[in-house]
């Protein structure tokens, strides 16, 4: 099952959401049942790695990580993918103008997770995300 995860620049959020799935994943060993990726809607954070902040609170709860790329969701990845989960309603709103009312694009969870861009607080967002994730694979695993 293709999933990729969504925010805003693919700095901060989506990558966190990404990384802590495969780790879920990988815990439950059926890590090889998921190609797992992230996106943003926007290209302004185009080629940057994960912002610092985000990759200390991955390092601080023990989930890992390797160099990343951002970039703006592609037209082939949103078609290739089973699941495409925004982190916050207007991540949704802009996958839903840009794709269409697709039964794929989902909420994380059932409200925004708050982009520690703006509030600073990596770890609440870190919590939120593990949170969905953890949620969302056991959905996923349920219903196979």
């Amino acid at each position: 099952m293709k999933i990729i995860f969504i925010c805003h620049g693919n700095i901060c959020r989506s990558p966190i959401a990404e990384y802590v799935f495969r780790h879920l994943a990988c815990e439950k060993g059926v890590s090889d049942l998921f190609d797992v990726s992230s996106a943003g809607v926007s290209s302004e954070e185009d080629g940057n790695d994960i912002y610092p902040p985000a990759k200390r609170v991955l390092k601080a709860n023990g989930i890992p990580f390797s160099h990343h790329r951002a970039h703006r969701i592609t037209d082939s990845e949103f078609s290739s993918a089973e699941l495409a989960v925004a982190l916050d309603s207007s991540n949704l709103r802009a996958l839903l103008r840009r794709f269409g009312n697709d039964p794929k694009v989902i909420m994380l969870l059932d409200r925004d997770v708050d982009d520690p861009w703006y509030t600073d607080d990596f770890d609440k967002a870190y919590e939120d995300i593990f949170t969905g994730c953890t949620r969302l694979l056991e959905e996923i695993l349920a219903s196979s």
